[in-house]
This record gives C-alpha cells, sequence and structure tokens, in this order.
C-alpha cells in the first residue's frame, strides 16, 4: 500500500469513527432531554382515566383479552379459608350489559339457563348456558325484582308494580301466592326462597315505590305525599295505583296458602335479600338502606340472622354483621350460602370504587373473601350445569365467576 493509500485509508477510519461518537451523544442528549421532559413537563395528549379496579383498565367483555394470572387479581382473599372456595385460573367475565338495573339473578337447572330482573325497563332476561345467547324472557314483567326457583323447578317472582309475589306453573299459568297480609296491600315484595316443607319466605320493603323501579304511591301516600306524581302515567288503561300500607316486614307464605308474619320491621328494616342456611335451620335476612316513605330511620346495611325451629318460629336474633370492610360500608343486598354455609353477599359501596362486588363471609361472621366489580352489584346466585359458578347481576352488567364450592338450595 502507497503511503497516499494509507493516509485516505486513515482518514475515513476517522471519519466514520467521528460521525458514530457524533450520533451516539446526540441519542444520550436526546433520552436525556426525554427523561427531564417525562420527569419535570406535562405529558403530551390526553391522560386516561384511572383504573376503577385494575391498573391498567380491564375490559370485562367477551372481546377483552383474557387474565394471564392463575389467581383473578379482582378474587381477593382476605383470609387464607378462602383459599378453598375460590377458583384458581378462571376469570370474572362480563356476561351481558346494557341494562338499567340488573336485580334477581336465578338458575334453571332443567332450562339450563340464567334469568334476571332489569327492573327499570320492565322485563326479565335469559343467559342461555349452551351457547351463551341473551335475549328478553319475559315483558312487562310487572316491575319484577328478585326471582328463584323452587324444589319443583317452578319460578318464583316478586313483582314491584303489583305488589305480589307469583308462581308460573309448568303449563305456563301464573298464581298468585301473596299480594295482601291481613287484607292490606303489599308494599313491594323484594326477595323469595323456597323451603322444603313447601314454604316460601319473602321480603316486602318499599323500594318498588318510586317511579323508576315501579309505581309511587297514590296521592298522598307515603311515597307520594304531595300528590304531584301520576302513578297511572305509563301504565295499561284501568290500573288501579296501590297505596303503602304495611311495615316493611318479611313474611312466610305456608302450603295452605296462609301468610304468616316472620320478621317485623323492628326487628329488620327495610328487608332485601334473604336465604336459608344449607340445613334451613338459619335464615339471614339484610337490611338495606331507608326506602321511599320510611318515616323510621329505616336500614343500615346490615345483615341479620335467626335461628328456624320446627315449628317456623323465629329465636336468637342477632346482627350477623355491619359489614363495614376497611371502614367502607360494603352494604349487602342479595345473598345465598354455599353448601359450607359461607354467604355470599352482593357489596352496594357507592362511590368507594374497589369495593362494590361480593363479599364472601363463614358462618360465624368472618370475612374472608372478596370479589371486586366495576359496578355496583345487587344480587348473586349460583348456578351451571355443577352449580359452581357465581352469577352476579351488577347494576348494568351480567357477570359470572366460577367457584371452588357450590349453592346451597335451588334457584
Amino acid at each position: 500500500m502507497t503511503r497516499h493509500a494509507q493516509r485516505d485509508r486513515d482518514s475515513t477510519l476517522s471519519r466514520r469513527t467521528l460521525v458514530q461518537g457524533l450520533a451516539m451523544a446526540a441519542g444520550a442528549t436526546v433520552a436525556g432531554l426525554g427523561g427531564a421532559r417525562a420527569q419535570g413537563s406535562p405529558q403530551a395528549g390526553p391522560v386516561a382515566p384511572p383504573s376503577t379496579v385494575t391498573s391498567p383498565p380491564r375490559d370485562f367483555g367477551p372481546g377483552g383479552a383474557p387474565t394471564t394470572y392463575f389467581w383473578d387479581p379482582d378474587i381477593i382473599a382476605v383470609d387464607p379459608s378462602f383459599n378453598s372456595l375460590a377458583q384458581p385460573n378462571t376469570a370474572i367475565t362480563r356476561l351481558h350489559t346494557g341494562l338499567l338495573w340488573a336485580e334477581g339473578p336465578a338458575w334453571s337447572a332443567q332450562g339450563r339457563y340464567l334469568l334476571w330482573s332489569d327492573i327499570p325497563n320492565n322485563r326479565q332476561m335469559r343467559w342461555s348456558e349452551d351457547d351463551g345467547h341473551v335475549s328478553v324472557f319475559r315483558a312487562p314483567s310487572n316491575n319484577s325484582n328478585g326471582n328463584s326457583f323452587d324444589f319443583q323447578g317452578r319460578q318464583l317472582s316478586c313483582e314491584h308494580l303489583t305488589r305480589r309475589v307469583v308462581r308460573y306453573e309448568h303449563d305456563g299459568t301464573a298464581t298468585v301466592l301473596a299480594d295482601n297480609f291481613g287484607g292490606k296491600k303489599l308494599n313491594s315484595p323484594n326477595d323469595v326462597v323456597a323451603h322444603p316443607d313447601g314454604s316460601y319466605w319473602f321480603t316486602d320493603p318499599p323500594y318498588g315505590g318510586m317511579l323508576y323501579e315501579g309505581e309511587p304511591d297514590v296521592a298522598g301516600g307515603p311515597s307520594n305525599p304531595a300528590g304531584r306524581l301520576n302513578p297511572r302515567i305509563g301504565q295499561p288503561a284501568g290500573f288501579v295505583p296501590g297505596r303503602r300500607e304495611l311495615p316493611t316486614n318479611c313474611y312466610r307464605i305456608d302450603p295452605s296458602g296462609r301468610v304468616d308474619l316472620v320478621v317485623t320491621e323492628e326487628q329488620v328494616p327495610d328487608p332485601n335479600g334473604l336465604c336459608f342456611s344449607p340445613d334451613y335451620k338459619k335464615l339471614y335476612v339484610a337490611s338495606t338502606g331507608k326506602g321511599p316513605g320510611d318515616t323510621g330511620p329505616g336500614g343500615k346495611g346490615e345483615m341479620f340472622s335467626f335461628d328456624v325451629g320446627t315449628d317456623n318460629k323465629l329465636t336468637n336474633y342477632k346482627r350477623f354483621s355491619d359489614f363495614m370492610v376497611d371502614g367502607v360500608k360494603c352494604g349487602p343486598d342479595g345473598v345465598r350460602c354455599d353448601v359450607n354455609g359461607n354467604l355470599w353477599c352482593s357489596s352496594n359501596a357507592g362511590r368507594a370504587v374497589g369495593y362494590s362486588g361480593v363479599t364472601i363471609w363463614s358462618p360465624d361472621a368472618k370475612l374472608i373473601g372478596r370479589i371486586r366489580l366495576p359496578e355496583v352489584c345487587g344480587n348473586v346466585c349460583f348456578g351451571g350445569p355443577k352449580r359452581n359458578r357465581l352469577f352476579m347481576a351488577a347494576s348494568q352488567s351480567l357477570y359470572a365467576v366460577y367457584t371452588a364450592t357450590q349453592g346451597a338450595g335451588p334457584g
């Protein structure tokens, strides 16, 4: 190689080295400026809304990405005993949305479908287990709220508008089980459960006495004292509005058809969801918030329990829990027991994001687990072919998750 060629080669290498060094320095400078901007300057573009439950926000819909966690992050074991009830490697799923207020889920073991109420829309919905199809099951539904199935597989419904409890027979006819007590019209039956002896037990708060979920009282009634509301608007011709006449009690419908008072308003004001223990020796009744037309203090978001005697008399009345969790009131509404006697209660935590969903309690009133949902949950039930799937009617949506236990009792 000549001396000129060697000089040109050295010059080329020097220029190349210089360019590479400048590029690296420039990249470091840009990175440094970017880091400074990220730390000291506002982020460009719109800020994403915070997650209601998890971070980053998750899509619960059928098109959303599945969870990649062995345990769903929104199923929380408060106590180690809950690990034997929660099912690993399964995710909370939103099965349907677009409702106004979802309530009263009930599982038909024979039909293998879930039905529930969309109260303000005056209809009942059905989710079919075989293909996940959702359809309108019954409309109008008389603003039905709680639903259940008895031991013969017949549907039971609590109707706000007509202030009654009905049973749908296998031939398609409807039987009115109760619409009054002592000759006075019921308020707005809310939830109903069947007993092995053929009786039905139900709660009768006043929540249906408002425009959104039923119809207000006639002029001068407790939920329409000034008479400014017209309860006949939107109802069929000949509709006769009612008037609140009874306290908020719980009743038992005897197989003979007799209706007996079993829990008074003084014991459980504004009773809502109710269920029996697996052996039917205990009755649990939720006491929710103050209802329309209440003149007393109303419910306080608590649960009460009773011992059920062989004569159907209730004794040993006591408060089961005040449902305070981490200083947050997780007010119960609907409730179901599993086969071990644990209570699975819907949670209404209002604006306390992350505490609405489901709370799970041992028979001795110990909080053992929680299921977080991005919506207030109104009611729950166990279903599926093995009765090991928890369905949750929550505000505008229906959710479900598999569990490692089974629900006690039908529906």
